[in-house]
């Protein structure tokens, strides 16, 4: 499976943006987002199911970020509101190919494909 992603830009606190990433192929699998600061190590942000029922949300990004999925356009979106300048990254979509609860997307190693970043930056 194949993603490209979109949407980054720099925008000022408070402000928002939509990422979106559009898989290749069909199928049965769960994505979600990453992100990567400058010196950090890749967190997870989120995580959708196939179906789009169950979701998973990093603490931070409760009640701010929100995701969702089209399967009819294989493509997976990040709402992302009140950006906050710690939320300044590169932002990574994937896709975990295998089963079993919505928490698997908190773990980078599960991943099975992953797309080119997209940089967020966000002013204080």
């Amino acid at each position: 499976v194949q993603l490209q992603a979109s949407g980054g830009g720099s925008v000022p606190a408070g402000g928002s943006l939509r990422l979106s990433c559009t898989a290749s192929g069909r199928g049965t699998y769960a994505m979600g987002w990453f992100r990567q600061a400058p010196g950090k190590e890749r967190e997870s942000v989120a995580g959708i199911s196939w179906d789009g029922i169950r979701t998973y949300y990093t603490t931070s990004v409760k009640g701010r970020f929100t995701i969702s999925r089209d399967n009819s356009q294989n493509t997976i979106y990040l709402q992302m509101n009140n950006l906050k300048p710690e939320d300044t990254a590169v932002y990574y979509c994937a896709v975990y190919l295998g089963s079993g609860s919505i928490s698997v997307m908190e773990d980078a190693w599960r991943m099975n494909s992953w797309g080119k970043g997209t940089l967020v930056t966000v002013s204080s």
